[in-house]
């Protein structure tokens, strides 16, 4: 019953995501002010989650930890604005594309600072990504697509500071996920508000429930949502489903923007979709039967 609960949290939380690209070119705003906005109101149900789950007391975190937490708080605030950044540029499909090469810096990272060991099956996984980069980059190279690549380069950027989020993350054992989050986005408001452009709020309705709805479902819910599920799920199923996101991303492109991936495009969002999901699911198909179950 747990794990039947934690899947569709965790379901409901991925495939909510997917949809976050629409709403922040919908919004209109510049990117900077998205992000403030996404911070603002998500912190509303952080903050009343954070009160109902008794976390608003000084004991619940060191000094040491909270600065981590605000540290890794830039990092998503960063990679907030290059992501959304992203989006016009190399569209919400091949954005999302590149921006699920973010496993694969997260191996790095553990091998540089976590002593994690390269092994030949995480090498063929980044070789095969990597390829679909260069098939995804290369797809409007004859057209001269410097604002496309631009966005590809910006989906990277994005990518890169996820995975030092999540490495900051890892060293808040024992912080409950829900104060890791709203000191996050305590920080993105920090961060965002001397750059916004608050004498000048937007007038639109549309414009604020887009922004509201970045805020409050997109951060969250999302939020609540997944911590919930990470909390049911083994691990290997929290990684199956978290591919959810970028499928749903190419969807909501395609049916709302009419953004129709070309060959080479699809074939290398394919190959880095296939190549993180392999790289988190722990795939080894190189590796004889019996290593294979030994090493799983």
């Amino acid at each position: 019953m747990s794990t039947t609960r934690g899947t569709i949290e965790m379901t409901a939380a991925m495939a909510i995501s997917g949809t976050v690209g629409a709403f922040v070119v919908f919004s209109g705003q510049p990117v900077i002010d998205v992000v403030l906005w996404r911070c603002a109101f998500g912190a509303i149900p952080l903050l009343i989650a954070c009160a109902a789950l008794g976390l608003l007391r000084r004991d619940i975190i060191t000094p040491r930890q909270f600065l981590l937490a605000a540290l890794g708080g830039v990092a998503i605030v960063a990679n907030w604005l290059l992501l959304f950044a992203a989006y016009p540029l190399a569209s919400i499909s091949i954005a999302t594309a590149v921006y699920n090469t973010q496993p694969f810096m997260l191996v790095a990272f553990g091998a540089l600072f976590l002593g994690e060991r390269l092994t030949a099956h995480k090498l063929a996984w980044l070789g095969i990504a990597f390829a679909g980069v260069v098939l995804i980059a290369n797809a409007k190279a004859g057209d001269g697509g410097t604002n496309y690549l631009a966005g590809i380069l910006l989906a990277l950027g994005a990518a890169f500071f996820y995975a030092v989020a999540a490495l900051v993350t890892k060293r808040l054992t024992g912080v409950p996920p829900h104060l890791i989050a709203l000191i996050q986005v305590g920080v993105g408001m920090l961060m965002a508000a001397p750059f916004a452009g608050l004498s000048d709020l937007p007038t639109s309705p549309q414009t604020w429930a887009s922004l509201v709805a970045i805020g409050v479902v997109h951060t969250g819910l999302v939020y609540i949502l997944l911590y919930g599920a990470i909390q049911k799920l083994p691990t290997h199923l929290i990684g199956a489903l978290s591919f959810i996101y970028p499928v749903v991303a190419i969807v909501v492109d395609f049916v709302v923007f009419g953004h129709r991936l070309g060959a080479l495009q699809l074939l290398g969002a394919a190959a880095i979709l296939v190549a993180a999901a392999a790289m988190t699911l722990g795939w080894t198909p190189f590796a004889k039967p019996g290593q294979a179950r030994a090493s799983g």
